[in-house]
């Protein structure tokens, strides 16, 4: 069966090589002392190859640490992100300077099977609602100072990114709810602070629901209703707002959710409980 393509915009190069620099400061520190047991003109190949399924992720982010270790390191890629790929599949090769491979073989694999287990998760959510019109949000539960490469990530698995963080859209939850003294006052008051941000009100029972409504917000949370109370805010609401539901969405009741027509449903799952893809680096 051919491949779905799926839209896929590019991480930002600040953002890759801020992340890249982090993780080689963290794991280098005053040196790599087993790679200097290594003749400095030696030179080695291989491959990096994958043991199990999954959706290949972070090529941008494996380039560059190689980069910034050695210009002499040449990579050669097999695969895309965003594909799928087989276990036994070689998913680089790579030539260069010993020291400078190994020393980087770490950092490397650790952003690949991290964003690849991701991306291998949002494929399989994205596919179990594909039939449905649904959109799949991640949410701000991300590994700390890797939000955008998981984010990048979500988007080659074929789902889609909520805010990115606490500056770019408005979500006015229960505790903002009490502060502000109430969903219309905490509503008007983002209307007046950031007219251009889009603004989100998470509801936890139709009156709640009914007042977010009446605030005139954009999007709407279901927080944790059942399905039967998500078919009814979706009857209710009649497309006046989008509406999202969200708490505690697994694979099991993922496409019955789905099914009662909300326009998304965002899942903490595929950012915070993803499990790295197998991989392996081999020197030939």
């Amino acid at each position: 069966m051919q491949q779905p393509e799926y839209t896929i915009t590019a991480p930002d190069p600040a953002v890759v090589l801020r992340n890249v620099r982090a993780a080689l400061a963290e794991d280098i520190g005053s040196g790599d002392i087993t790679a200097a047991l290594i003749a400095p003109d030696a030179r080695a190949s291989g491959r990096v190859i994958t043991r199990e399924d999954g959706v290949l992720c972070g090529q941008h982010w494996v380039d560059a640490v190689f980069a910034q270790l050695d210009t002499q390191v040449q990579i050669a890629w097999q695969h895309r992100d965003g594909a799928n790929i087989s276990a036994g599949d070689t998913l680089f090769s790579f030539e260069g300077p010993a020291r400078s491979l190994l020393t980087g073989e770490r950092c490397a694999l650790n952003f690949l099977q991290l964003l690849s287990g991701t991306a291998t998760i949002c494929r399989r959510y994205a596919e179990r609602v594909s039939a449905t019109r649904v959109r799949l949000l991640d949410t701000r539960k991300t590994v700390p100072g890797l939000r955008d490469a998981q984010k990048y990530a979500v988007r080659c698995g074929g789902c889609h990114n909520h805010r990115i963080g606490l500056y770019d859209a408005f979500l006015i939850k229960e505790n903002h709810i009490a502060a502000c003294g109430g969903i219309n006052p905490a509503v008007a008051a983002a209307r007046r602070l950031a007219p251009a941000k889009p603004v989100e009100v998470e509801v936890e029972n139709v009156a709640e629901l009914e007042g977010a409504l009446a605030a005139a917000c954009d999007r709407i949370m279901l927080d944790n209703f059942s399905l039967e109370q998500i078919a009814a805010a979706v009857a209710l609401v009649d497309g006046r707002v989008e509406l999202e539901a969200s708490g505690n969405v697994t694979e099991q009741t993922l496409l019955a959710i789905a099914q009662t027509g909300v326009d998304f449903i965002s899942i903490g799952a595929l950012t915070k409980d993803c499990r790295a893809l197998d991989l392996s680096m081999r020197l030939e």
